[in-house]
């Protein structure tokens, strides 16, 4: 495998591993997830409707700027590094205001994600250019991981409706040793599986199954998601070291270059020059200490019964 496979395959499974982010923009939102290194990005969107997908090198990264922000001059992993601190309060903290604005503009089957901030006191613009994401891609990052948790949050409530049953012969077996309830209100009655499941079907699956713009999809459950996708990548590697047979993964897009979009600014009698940084992969494991760029007991169980 050579060095660009390499990198593009360190993409693509960094990019599995993170959790998606609900971005609101002014005409609707939008769920994103990234994976920014020094040697590119993977960014795939959706607004429940359709998935997009861009994933570049740093060589693209540089043409782009330049294109986009012909008054500042820097390599491209300054570049990336500042997508990355714009990207990272979005991605890591839903309530944590950014520095960036955002928009989206669609074009033909095509969305370009604007991006506009400051970059050493000077406007700086970015557009993720993103096409459809192939059905792999999809099925990578949603399909399967969806089914996952959903047989995930199926076994822990079979494990929890054991435990109540336990609960309930363990209760039965105080009141036949002539246990009695101190509190009257702290009463229930057995659990009953089945009844409780039919009554969870009528009254509660209505509000526990909206959807909405996927914003309690990301509030609630990307622990799990995570999880879930680490095991499933897990699970592969086993695989791929046993020599099993696994189905196609490529998820490397083709043809995500379009166009690119020009800011118009006015020109200046010199472009400051931007130090690099040396930038690390924000890791399944959390953010790393990155340098900035410079300016130019568990409660005791207690029971019911005296």
């Amino acid at each position: 495998m050579n060095l660009v496979n390499m990198k593009m395959e360190e993409l693509e499974q960094g990019l599995l591993m993170q959790p998606w982010a609900w971005l609101p923009l002014a005409e609707n939102s939008l769920l994103v997830k990234a994976y920014i290194t020094k040697q590119g990005y993977a960014l795939l969107v959706s607004d429940l409707q359709q998935v997009w997908h861009e994933q570049v090198d740093a060589s693209v990264v540089s043409h782009r700027a330049k294109e986009l922000n012909k008054r500042l001059t820097a390599p491209p992993a300054a570049f990336l590094c500042h997508l990355d601190d714009l990207l990272r309060p979005l991605l890591k903290d839903t309530a944590c205001p950014g520095k960036a604005t955002f928009s989206c503009d669609r074009v033909d089957e095509a969305m370009i994600l604007r991006v506009q901030s400051e970059l050493s006191g000077l406007p700086f613009y970015w557009n993720f250019h993103c096409i459809l994401a192939n059905p792999s891609l999809v099925s990578q990052h949603l399909i399967r991981p969806l089914m996952g948790m959903s047989l995930a949050l199926q076994c822990q409530g079979r494990e929890l409706a054991t435990l109540l049953q336990m609960k309930d012969l363990e209760i039965q077996d105080y009141q036949e040793s002539g246990a009695v309830l101190s509190r009257d209100r702290l009463k229930t009655e057995p659990f009953e599986e089945n009844s409780f499941l039919e009554q969870f079907m009528v009254e509660k699956l209505p509000e526990a199954c909206h959807v909405g713009d996927g914003r309690p999809f990301v509030m609630h459950l990307q622990n799990l998601y995570v999880a879930v996708t680490r095991q499933e990548i897990q699970v592969r590697q086993e695989h791929q070291g046993t020599g099993d047979p696994q189905p196609s993964s490529s998820t490397s897009p083709q043809g995500t270059e379009n166009q690119l979009l020009s800011q118009p600014e006015e020109p200046v009698s010199s472009a400051p020059s931007l130090p690099v940084t040396e930038k690390h992969p924000t890791g399944p494991s959390g953010p790393v200490k990155r340098p900035q760029l410079s300016k130019v007991k568990r409660k005791k169980l207690r029971g019911l019964f005296s």
